[in-house]
């Protein structure tokens, strides 16, 4: 009788004790630090910078990216970790303003599949995915991105800066 007391009594503290056990980890120690103004670049642990130009200044290396999408492709799924994070807003081909002018959209709709599949490597890529947001800009946005010197990314998005 005092086996099956004991076998009562030791089923629920082992099951607190299990729950306690399991929960420390969470509690002790969070997956993100979002301590500070920048939470978006602690967790992408690069220099995430930004610039906002015309389309029609920048329509030759938009294209030309555009053009090399499908080999970064790769490069995206493939980066974990990067010093800068250009993020080239391309003011007047925002949504708002009615889109990338011909040219680009062209280009765009002639790569499709290959710019559909970027922006999905996009979001699946934690660095990349947050270094965006911290822009507000969604993926969706994104024209084209540009490896011009290891450890630095252009990221060309038709999409406004968010407000200040």
């Amino acid at each position: 009788m005092a086996d099956a007391l004991r076998v009562k009594i030791s089923i629920p503290s082992a099951a607190l004790a299990t729950a306690l056990a399991a929960a420390v980890p969470y509690a002790a120690f969070p997956a993100q630090p979002l301590e500070g103004n920048k939470p978006g670049a602690m967790i992408v642990d690069s220099d995430i910078r930004q610039e906002e130009v015309l389309s029609k200044t920048e329509a030759g290396r938009v294209i030309t990216a555009i053009d090399r999408t499908r080999d970064n492709i790769g490069t995206v799924r493939k980066t974990t970790k990067l010093d800068t994070v250009d993020i080239v807003f391309l003011t007047d081909a925002a949504r708002s303003e009615g889109g990338p002018p011909p040219a680009i959209e062209n280009k765009v709709k002639q790569h499709q599949d290959d710019v559909t599949e970027l922006r999905q490597e996009i979001e699946a890529n934690a660095l990349l995915f947050n270094a965006i947001d911290s822009r507000r800009v969604l993926a969706d946005d994104v024209l084209a991105v540009e490896f011009d010197n290891p450890g630095k990314i252009v990221i060309y998005a038709a999409a406004k800066p968010p407000p200040k």
